[in-house]
């Protein structure tokens, strides 16, 4: 839980506090360690129940909060490729770590200017370098437990290390991350365009 703390904690410095979405979440609360506002979207059974105890989900949030402020959370049970109940361009911060492809559906959610979070798991980072709407804005580096963010040399990442023309159908084909030249623990695109 540490480790997802100080990366959400890295996250919230670079982006500021801003409201977030966070698709795929499974029980990974850690986003509230750092952001005030939170929505997890799973559709795990599992957890439903974990969300469905809200003053243990509390409890656990309040004992791991980096700054003694109001948090507001909440957990939407349903599968994220669906409509969710968010307004369109109402968050500042979209999450997608380990869970396909929340960035092709979840984007609309997502404000203009706002930042979209991601890895190479499931190949979203490879969807969200392809989708016209965002342009690479960051990276985040992962060295012992510690996250940094860093804007430099950003044209040296993205880049796969066998050439080929990435799609979304490929993506949605594989299913999987596109190997790069160089990587890093996760991006932060940022939304230009609606």
């Amino acid at each position: 839980m540490g480790d997802r703390l100080r990366l959400f904690a890295a996250v919230r410095d670079f982006t500021e506090e801003v409201p977030v979405l966070y698709p795929g979440s499974f029980v990974d609360v850690a986003a509230s360690f750092a952001f005030e506002v939170v929505t997890y979207v799973d559709s795990d059974q599992r957890a439903a129940r974990f969300f469905a105890d809200v003053s243990g989900v509390d409890d656990i949030i309040r004992h791991h909060r980096l700054r003694p402020s109001n948090v507001a959370w909440r957990f939407i049970h349903g599968d994220y490729g669906n409509a969710l109940d968010v307004p369109d361009l109402s968050v500042g911060l979209l999450v997608s770590l380990y869970a396909g492809f929340a960035s092709e559906h979840c984007t609309r959610y997502l404000r203009t200017g706002g930042w979209l979070l991601v890895n190479s798991s499931h190949g979203d980072a490879a969807m969200a370098s392809i989708d016209p709407r965002y342009r690479l804005a960051a990276i985040v580096k992962a060295r012992e437990g510690q996250y940094a963010i860093s804007e430099s040399d950003l044209h040296d990442y993205l880049i796969p290390k066998q050439p080929a023309t990435i799609t979304a159908e490929s993506l949605h084909k594989t299913g999987r991350g596109i190997a790069y030249t160089r990587s890093a623990f996760a991006y932060l695109f940022q939304r230009t365009k609606t």
